[in-house]
């Protein structure tokens, strides 16, 4: 079964909501503790994480403080003056103890709002000034949600939309609408769904929907799933009402018999290009993929691709289509499969052993030699497939009787 990150963003998110929600979800406060003290010699700062509640809702709540800062961190609306570019960023990053993997996150992390702040002035991405994002509070926040993200050595994440304020907030460069241009063009580069609410105010930062960004795998989550642990990061800006990220770890139990079946006509891919697909489709995740011939408009001959896959991979194998097909859309349903319990089995022939799958389902059996196994005999000892697959069947219906 896998397990999932999922990012609830019914309540908005922000940097240090994500970082406190993770912990509370039981990410290593040892590890965070490692990788933000590397980050000291580039800024004074410190950090405290607390418990709290919000209208009545206990969690998590993590604080960056700064010099002559008279409040706690904010990262809603506390903004402050330290410019750093990309490249400074990045070269911090490699000073930070972390693993490779979280380092990596950090730097997408960072990518994200770099490119969104060049779209936002115009200007090109070596050009950016990291006003809010490259202070000591916000690195912290970035390199803390990558470093507990990667503990939690999760299958994926899943976001399936975050949900914003209105009105307008004021920053660095005025006052701006509620979403702020950095959280559209984060939005409109990584594909997250938004929605609005009645709440006034900014419930998204660019760093917090630059973070579900980065970490983002799936769009929607699991048919059927199981809620291992959530965790409750507390915002601290008054909204009138509960002010809050969730987080869950969930796993997917979705009936293994439930799978989707998805179509395309592709009538302009060539040969190879077909080839390929059928390839990159079962490293995408399909479980089976087929071509039938068709006939399209104009008397057009064509081929109809079919592909069954499980829910969790249905996205990645709908990119791959589109990707390496010149289908412009396809089609897909849920359909229900029966399969039989299937076991890898291991035949000893007298000059070397093939392995066989085993199928049972009620009172019927299935034995199936595996042609990787069979073809790796021949090539070694001359024999024809089907001699190998004569002795395979033969003893395996000796040792039946």
């Amino acid at each position: 079964m896998s397990k999932y990150l999922y990012i609830d963003g019914a309540c908005g998110i922000s940097g240090d909501m994500t970082v406190a929600a993770l912990l509370d979800l039981g990410a290593s406060r040892e590890k965070l503790d490692k990788a933000l003290a590397s980050l000291r010699p580039f800024g004074e700062f410190s950090y405290s994480v607390t418990q709290g509640n919000s209208y009545s809702i206990a969690g998590c709540c993590f604080n960056v403080h700064l010099p002559h800062e008279e409040t706690p961190h904010e990262e809603h609306y506390h903004h402050h003056h330290h410019h750093r570019h990309l490249n400074d960023v990045l070269d911090i990053l490699q000073h930070v103890q972390m693993n490779e993997r979280a380092r990596k996150k950090a730097e997408e992390i960072f990518r994200y709002v770099a490119q969104a702040e060049a779209k936002a002035h115009g200007c090109s991405l070596e050009d950016v000034h990291f006003h809010e994002v490259g202070a000591m509070d916000s690195l912290a926040d970035i390199v803390g949600a990558a470093t507990l993200a990667d503990d939690l050595e999760v299958d994926g994440c899943i976001v399936t939309s975050l949900r914003d304020g209105q009105g307008t907030v004021m920053c660095q460069h005025g006052e701006l609408p509620v979403p702020v241009p950095a959280v559209l063009n984060i939005a409109e580069a990584s594909g997250i769904s938004l929605q609005s609410s009645h709440t006034q105010g900014e419930m998204i930062t660019p760093t917090g929907i630059a973070i579900a960004a980065a970490l983002r795998t799936h769009d929607h989550l699991p048919e059927t799933y199981r809620v291992l642990r959530s965790g409750i990061g507390l915002g601290k800006r008054d909204f009138g009402r509960a002010n809050f990220l969730r987080l869950q770890l969930i796993e997917d139990v979705t009936p293994i018999n439930q799978v989707y079946e998805l179509a395309a006509n592709i009538d302009d891919s060539t040969p190879e290009e077909l080839g390929f697909l059928m390839e990159r489709l079962f490293n995408a995740g399909a479980l089976d993929a087929w071509y039938t011939p068709c006939v399209m408009k104009k008397g057009r001959p064509a081929v109809t691709l079919g592909v069954l896959v499980k829910g969790e991979r249905l996205e990645d194998v709908q990119n791959c289509v589109l990707e390496h097909s010149s289908s412009i859309g396809l089609r897909y349903c849920e359909v229900q499969r029966t399969t039989m319990q299937r076991e890898t089995i291991r035949v000893n022939l007298p000059y070397g052993e093939v392995q066989v799958k085993h199928s049972t389902l009620g009172g019927i059996t299935r034995y199936s030699p595996e042609y990787e196994s069979m073809k790796a005999l021949a090539l070694t000892t001359g024999r024809s497939l089907r001699s190998i697959y004569d002795d395979v069947m033969s003893q395996i219906r000796a040792s039946e009787t």
